[in-house]
């Protein structure tokens, strides 16, 4: 037997006897965060509902007031569900409008702060003036965890997604680079020479062969907030939010609002459209990815130098997860989710 078979052997019998995948997102259940449940314009005098951790919650309006509750309103006596703790026995959950979006506070209601609401630094905060055609609203077959692994992957867009928002080819040179919080991560990649996309040359009027290329994406681990800034030169921004909320192990919600006030008019009305074209080349991958995802594998988890930004997210959230389940609920000195990350994004860089 040569040395390298013989090696392989004993690394294959040793991993049987390590811990194997300490990596287990369907035990993530993420207490005292606000999440965006549903685009604001979607909220009225009919209740609507969203599920969060497989908890049902129903969102509608009296007068000036949010309502978000354990029930529907037009559920009495014996079929109501009872109250349960993040409501103090109310029924009612925080809930605030904020960027576009209706926040609910899922935790211990005496601990809510509207201070830990995400910023983001291109919507308006009271979200007034975002176009409708600017909203979408995707759903994935996958935890949400998974959906944002996916997102942190710096090379998925221009594998899974080239022909329509990629860019596909070689480029001059293409550089990567992430930094952390114990509750945020944060990906910048800066590519010279890209190829010109084809949405970005067919509809945003670039007529040039390459573009230089800068995107950070921002994610906050508890509520799965993604804030992506992706910069194109010569071009334009094409900013954005996806908040992955967790519907269940199975499932994840995403209403995706984009801030396109710089872009072409054809190009502003149809890029968010692409979503219901790069949605379902991500669900596609995830879907039968997420049933591995989830449980425990007796096989090793390799991975390569591009995988960094999402080995960080794993370590930061089992982190997490580990003060969670000792009832630490706090937010460390370093973590400020309403802190002004308008430099972080590198919108500030001049083209």
């Amino acid at each position: 037997m040569d040395t390298l078979q013989s090696k392989t052997l004993e690394y294959l019998a040793n991993a049987k006897r390590r811990k194997f995948n300490d990596w287990l997102p369907s035990q993530f259940d993420f207490r005292d965060t606000w999440f965006p449940l549903s685009h604001a314009n979607h909220v009225g005098k009919q209740a609507i509902r969203r599920i969060v951790h497989n908890q049902f919650i129903y969102l509608w309006r009296e007068g000036e007031r949010i309502v978000a509750a354990d029930n529907h309103p037009d559920i009495t006596g014996f079929r109501r569900r009872p109250a349960n703790s993040f409501t103090a026995g109310s029924g009612l959950y925080k809930a605030v409008e904020r960027y576009g979006y209706i926040w609910v506070w899922y935790g211990n209601p005496d601990n809510a702060d509207q201070a830990l609401i995400p910023h983001i630094p291109f919507l308006p905060k009271n979200g007034m003036g975002i176009p409708n055609y600017m909203r979408t609203t995707i759903r994935f077959d996958a935890c949400s965890t998974l959906s944002v692994e996916n997102l942190l992957d710096l090379t998925h867009a221009d594998f899974l997604h080239g022909e329509v928002v990629g860019g596909e080819g070689e480029a001059k040179t293409d550089e990567a680079f992430f930094e952390s919080t114990s509750e945020t991560i944060t990906r910048t990649r800066i590519v010279t020479g890209k190829p010109v996309s084809p949405i970005m040359r067919w509809v945003g009027g670039v007529r040039v062969k390459y573009q230089d290329f800068r995107s950070t994406l921002h994610v906050h681990l508890r509520s799965n907030v993604c804030i992506y800034y992706p910069r194109f030169d010569p071009g334009f921004d094409v900013p954005n939010v996806q908040p992955f909320v967790p519907s269940g192990p199975y499932s994840s919600r995403v209403d995706q609002i984009f801030s396109l006030a710089d872009a072409p008019t054809p190009f502003r009305q149809l890029m968010p459209k692409v979503a219901f074209i790069v949605g379902p080349q991500d669900n596609s991958v995830m879907r039968p990815q997420n049933p591995r995802y989830i449980n425990l594998d007796t096989r090793a988890d390799l991975h390569s130098r591009f995988d960094a930004p999402g080995n960080r997210y794993r370590y930061l959230m089992n982190k997490l997860n580990e003060r969670q389940k000792n009832s630490d609920f706090s937010y460390l000195s370093d973590v400020d989710p309403g802190a002004n990350i308008t430099e972080l994004l590198g919108m500030n860089i001049k083209r």
